[in-house]
């Protein structure tokens, strides 16, 4: 059957992630987790006392330690490669677009700059898909996608209002019409996305281009 499909659908080949591409996954991957065991060590660290904190928190040190050693492999895997420092340079151009969200858009989403805004948003689950039936207009909603990338490029987006210009003027006129907070910072993830990749598809350092498909083809779509 799925023989079938592929001989009727055609879909497009894509080749294997490379062995330098596969490592750089693992380390980003292993490090989200030493992320959320950290925090998980500084939950239980409140509900302690004496002895017990002071175990916690040598676990604790030796977590950020081990997170050092992570940020320094992931910054030699991607030094290997010309093109990727360039791209990762130019991701960290972006105010609210760091290291570690650079490195999570390289591991993560390396067809960013690659593909169209509405493919790439559909892909990080920030495009605002219709929720339509006959003759009944649903809201718009944002779902699936890559979750860990979603949640750095929410990190980003929560620094890129107070500190990104574009963003930081994009944000008020969003909330002026209307929109609640949490679907004026859904558009504003959507905008970053949008930036990030007209900046790699057009090799072309901050501030960005605005491509034509650079706003949404729908109204900012409320979270899922």
């Amino acid at each position: 059957m799925l023989a079938w499909l592929g001989e009727a659908m055609k879909p497009p080949l894509r080749s294997f992630a490379s062995e330098a591409q596969a490592e750089l996954q693992a380390l980003v991957t292993r490090r989200r987790q030493r992320v959320n065991r950290l925090t998980a060590a500084q939950n239980r660290w409140s509900g302690l006392r004496s002895t017990a904190q002071a175990d916690v928190e040598a676990h604790r040190d030796w977590l950020r330690a081990r997170l050092k050693q992570l940020d320094a492999q992931i910054e030699a895997q991607i030094s290997q490669c010309r093109s990727w420092t360039a791209k990762h340079t130019r991701l960290q151009s972006v105010p609210g677009s760091g290291k570690i969200v650079a490195a999570t858009l390289r591991a993560l989403l390396p067809a960013l700059g690659q593909r169209s805004t509405a493919k790439s948003s559909t892909l990080v689950g920030v495009a605002p898909l219709n929720r339509d039936s006959g003759q009944r207009q649903g809201k718009r909603t944002i779902l699936g996608g890559r979750a860990a990338v979603r949640q750095m490029l929410d990190m980003a987006t929560l620094i890129a209002v107070r500190h990104n210009p574009i963003i930081q003027a994009f944000y008020p006129r969003l909330l002026d019409r209307g929109n609640p907070t949490k679907v004026a910072l859904v558009a504003c993830m959507h905008k970053l996305l949008t930036m990030l990749n007209a900046m790699l598809k057009t090799d072309t350092a901050w501030p960005p281009p605005q491509p034509p498909d650079a706003q949404p083809a729908v109204q900012p779509a409320s979270p899922a």
